[in-house]
């Protein structure tokens, strides 16, 4: 960045203020400028304020340009500038440059996300002759606990969870010696000052662990893991429950007790060689396990060595991390193969934050833990992420990511603070401010009691952190949400707007916020694939294409409404969905007479006919839906996959994709899709799909004995084609002006790694630019920040049309 000086060139010495805005708190930015201004020979001062980090300098013009050149240039590896703003200053500098005392303020500042073990602090817990040798809670400006200690801003010592352990004489030398990379580093310790870890019985009897290691607590933690058992792990976050992940017993063991049916458990290896003897991986995923956010990555199973069925039942993908924190990497230290490291909790329940609770809850599960004695002060779990499409994507953006604000694209740039509160499943929300769009880390499942409780605490915490004073909150149309519950008792409490926004249009702002879409930029078609979302004429959608901005939209065509039997309950049990599909396509009779002799057929006729028929007929409880999610799951339920019942959102669908034939993905014959059609809505409705021919024909391979691995394969090709054709007929080429010519994919179905880059190909052969999630998940999770931006949108249009109408009355 060049800064122009004005007529300060003609002088020998000038004073500016600098301020530098973006994550530059707690991750070393003030030596960093303390050493550059040394070497040129600056005067002046830097600190920490609510803003962010203002640098008062003087000396020489040319030396200060290289000053700000230098420092944008040369930033620690955990902050992010966002802008640098100059001005002349007249005051009083001090004569030689220092780092001066925070300053309290209101926070305009960033709050740096959770880092793993960086490769310095890595190389000292494994040195003898290093004072930090083995201590599991080593730390510098460029690793370790930040949103998961702190409790305040500006982010100093005081205002996190380290507070109540004084710094001994070695480490308050470091802490004040700028050339020191821990200089400021607000979690500093060491053995003599700082937490201590400890290994403990559960059921409190005594006991030595001298048995299981001469090292210490931490390595007996991992001889006992290598023996069998299932151990109870403090984290940055959160409580994990740990296990070999090569001992199919103990594995059945851990999801008994758990009561985690299929759900697959996330793993942690001591280092990639351990990772590539059970999985395949490129650059882009190497990159992300080994990066600072080090988030657990989802890896292509190698076929020998497998690890048990129990890890991750009916899956061809594994969850890895590496060691995320010092207490990881030396419990792994002697481990040479894969461990569980699955969150600590009953099944759907908020990971366990507190030593009270692990005792309370995981008792049953785990015989032993490693715990400490330095608070956690915010839940936070592992963020979850998968290469698709030549780019790594986050399924789920917590631990290392947020919360790192997110820039707002241009056209955004007045807009006012605003609250949105996101969805009901894998919940978020959103807080816009300076220009960015803060989201918070995932939540969970608000219809858990405890998780609504966690939501409505760091809502609180991040209105602290921020000091953040909405002027308007953004809830989805759903009327059952508890986000939108709570959101309008908040507008009524406080006096303030409550703005809704349709679930699928969300999920459309949220890929076009991600990827910096002008805001007064042309209406892009939003393909939007999803369980479910509370539709725009108060029906079930789940399968949308939407011509849409942030401003509105309007839905062009959809997926086949098929009813839901059951309600809710058919998101649980996919044959529900399987009935549903089959009956809405053909006659009892017709499948008897052609398809009679299949298993599948057997197995719906032995259900309740007669109920199902009645509900159906008159619409008892089988609400119509538009829902790719739900056509997913009937399929899986035709091939046999989670038939009866699936224990987690996904779960058939994840399966379907598991077993695709990926060669028969690769290959273009004729015959290698379903066929789907593209008729209207009552005959002159909405263009939608209709799957009636690839029913027939997936039914008739199953009576060829057509292997289900490319059944799968026909039936992902079939749909990815059907989705480029309605594209394509719903954009009007052929038309003096095209309705657009951007596609902005979006939605939980989108996560499905064979359908993505399918779809993808597709778009891109016929010349469609192509938008997708990465940064933020394509899921529910992703939805505040698109509630966030529609919201802004209405706002600024708000206040732009009071000031024409101030002007004209004037």
């Amino acid at each position: 960045m060049s800064i122009v000086l004005g007529s300060a060139r003609e002088t020998s010495f000038v004073a500016m203020e600098i301020r530098v805005r973006g994550r530059v708190q707690g991750v070393g930015f003030r030596p960093t400028v303390w050493r550059i201004a040394r070497e040129l020979d600056l005067i002046g001062e830097v600190l920490n304020d609510g803003e962010g980090v203002l640098v008062r300098v003087g000396g020489d013009p040319a030396a200060i340009e290289r000053f700000v050149v230098r420092m944008e240039r040369e930033p620690p590896p955990l902050a992010r500038i966002d802008r640098v703003e100059t001005h002349a200053y007249d005051g009083a500098l001090p004569p030689q440059f220092r780092i001066a005392e925070s300053l309290a303020s209101e926070a305009h500042t960033q709050v740096a996300p959770d880092a793993a073990i960086c490769p310095a602090c890595a190389r000292e817990i494994a040195d003898p002759f290093e004072r930090r040798f083995r201590y599991p809670f080593t730390n510098c400006t460029h690793c370790g606990p930040r949103l998961t200690f702190v409790n305040g801003v500006p982010y100093d010592r005081a205002a996190t969870t380290i507070a109540p352990f004084a710094m001994c004489a070695a480490c308050e030398s470091e802490y004040r010696d700028p050339r020191d990379r821990r200089f400021h580093a607000e979690a500093i310790a060491c053995h003599a000052c700082g937490p201590k870890a400890r290994l403990i019985r559960f059921d409190g009897r005594a006991s030595s662990f001298d048995q299981h290691s001469m090292l210490d607590d931490v390595d007996a933690a991992g001889s006992l893991i290598k023996k069998g058992e299932i151990v109870a792990i403090k984290g940055l976050g959160g409580f994990h429950l740990a296990c070999d992940a090569t001992n199919a017993e103990v594995v059945a063991r851990l999801r008994r007790l758990k009561h985690r049916n299929e759900k697959p458990f996330a793993l942690m290896a001591r280092d990639l060689e351990v990772i590539k003897r059970y999985c395949a991986f490129g650059p882009e995923e190497e990159r992300a396990l080994t990066s600072a956010a080090a988030p657990i990555v989802l890896l292509d199973a190698v076929d020998k060595p497998r690890l048990p069925e129990e890890v991750a039942p009916g899956l061809s993908t594994l969850g890895f991390m590496l060691p995320t924190t010092p207490l990881h990497k030396l419990l792994l230290a002697r481990m040479e193969r894969p461990v569980v490291m699955t969150s600590g909790n009953m099944s759907e329940e908020p990971q366990v934050i507190d030593d009270a609770s692990a005792r309370s809850r995981l008792s049953d599960i785990a015989s032993y833990a490693l715990v400490h004695d330095r608070e956690i002060a915010n839940r936070v779990d592992d963020s979850v992420a998968r290469a698709m499409g030549g780019r790594l994507r986050l399924l789920r953006r917590a631990r290392g990511f947020a919360p790192a604000p997110i820039p707002l694209p241009p056209g955004f740039e007045t807009a006012p603070e605003l609250l949105a509160m996101g969805g009901e499943l894998k919940a978020t929300f959103c807080l816009i401010k300076d220009g960015a769009a803060i989201l918070s880390q995932h939540q969970g499942d608000l219809e858990n009691a405890e998780t609504f409780d966690d939501y409505r605490k760091n809502l609180t915490l991040y209105a602290k952190l921020f000091h953040h004073t909405p002027r308007a909150l953004v809830a989805d149309r759903h009327p059952e949400y508890l986000s939108g519950k709570l959101a309008s008792g908040w507008a009524q409490m406080n006096r303030l707007p409550l703005l809704e926004a349709q679930h699928h249009h969300a999920h459309v702002a949220a890929c076009l916020a991600e990827n910096r879409y002008p805001l007064d930029a042309p209406r892009v078609l939003g393909v939007v694939l999803d369980g479910l979302g509370w539709g725009g004429d108060g029906t079930m959608w789940g399968g949308e294409f939407l011509l849409a901005d942030y401003r509105g939209f309007e839905r062009l065509g959809t997926f086949k409404p098929v009813a839901m039997l059951g309600g809710a309950q058919a998101a649980l049990e996919p044959w529900r969905n399987l009935y549903a599909h089959l009956t809405a396509e053909m006659s009892w009779a017709e499948l008897a007479m052609n398809f009679g002799s299949l298993d599948v057929f057997a197995d719906l006729d032995r259900r309740p006919r007669a109920t199902l028929q009645a509900m159906l007929a008159g619409g008892v409880n089988s609400p119509l839906a538009s829902s790719c999610g739900r056509l997913f799951d009937a399929v899986a339920a035709a091939l046999g996959l989670c038939r009866e019942r699936q224990t987690y959102e996904g779960e058939a669908g994840a399966r379907l994709e598991a077993i695709v034939d990926r060669e028969a993905m690769r290959r273009e014959d004729a015959e290698g899709f379903y066929p789907f059609s593209i008729p209207r809505l009552g005959g002159a409705g909405l263009p939608y799909i209709e799957p009636l021919a690839m029913w027939r024909a997936l039914l008739g391979d199953l009576i060829l004995n057509t292997p289900a691995p490319l059944i799968a394969a026909r039936f992902h090709k079939g749909l990815a084609r059907i989705i480029v054709e309605m594209t394509k007929k719903l954009a009007r080429r052929d038309e003096q002006d095209a309705r657009f010519d951007t596609i902005a994919l979006s939605g939980g179905c989108f996560q499905n790694r064979v359908l993505f880059e399918a779809v993808v190909r597709g778009l891109e052969a016929e010349r469609f630019t192509v938008l997708s999630h990465a940064d933020v998940p394509a899921n529910d999770g992703g939805l505040a920040l698109g509630q966030a931006a529609i919201g802004a949108a209405r706002l600024i249009d708000d206040a732009n049309d009071a000031e024409t109408n101030h002007q004209t009355k004037g």
